[in-house]
């Protein structure tokens, strides 16, 4: 009769450990107060200078700014609007997006969801994606997009690559109509 109440406090003991080790969480997850993913910084209605040497390159406005410090990385969210200058801080374009990311370190920026250019120039750009590399002073893309300019040319095509001012860009496959005349 002794070995079988060992066995039954033994059994009971263990039961006991089971239940306390399966329900016991840690407490960031019991509270929901975890870091893991949040961003270190928010902030509502931002307004972004970038500049090079002193002199205003780009001004970036946004509804929303989330900053991860472990990943030096920013995300604007809605009605994302960038004005580009040249470096005599004279505006060459206007960039809008859905959203837009950028990583701290070399100030490279990707724009998402329905992504258009309005050049100075008189160049205009459709897409959906566009990425921006502020050392090369490049925008491009390997998506879809339309390029309107002012001699009414329509252009379609898959790629796109340009300087931040688009007057020399080119899009990798073209395809669409212009009103030149073929001379």
């Amino acid at each position: 009769m002794m070995k079988s109440v060992r066995q039954i406090h033994l059994a009971w003991f263990l039961t006991l450990l089971f239940l306390l080790i399966s329900c016991s969480t840690p407490e960031s997850n019991a509270t929901g107060d975890t870091r893991e993913g949040r961003p270190d910084m928010e902030s509502w209605t931002v307004t972004i200078t970038f500049t090079d040497k002193g002199k205003v390159r780009a001004i970036v406005n946004g509804d929303h700014l989330q900053k991860f410090n472990d990943r030096q990385f920013i995300q604007i969210d809605g009605n994302v609007h960038i004005d580009f200058y040249d470096e005599f801080e004279t505006h060459t374009s206007l960039l809008t997006s859905g959203f837009a990311e950028v990583e701290e370190n070399s100030n490279y920026m990707v724009a998402f969801e329905n992504v258009v250019v309005l050049s100075d120039s008189g160049v205009n750009l459709y897409t959906d994606t566009l990425s921006m590399d502020h050392e090369a002073e490049l925008i491009f893309t390997n998506d879809s997009v339309m390029v309107t300019t002012e001699a009414l040319d329509t252009l379609y095509g898959v790629g796109f690559e340009s300087d931040l001012q688009m007057e020399q860009w080119t899009i990798l496959k073209p395809s669409g109509v212009t009103a030149r005349n073929a001379e």
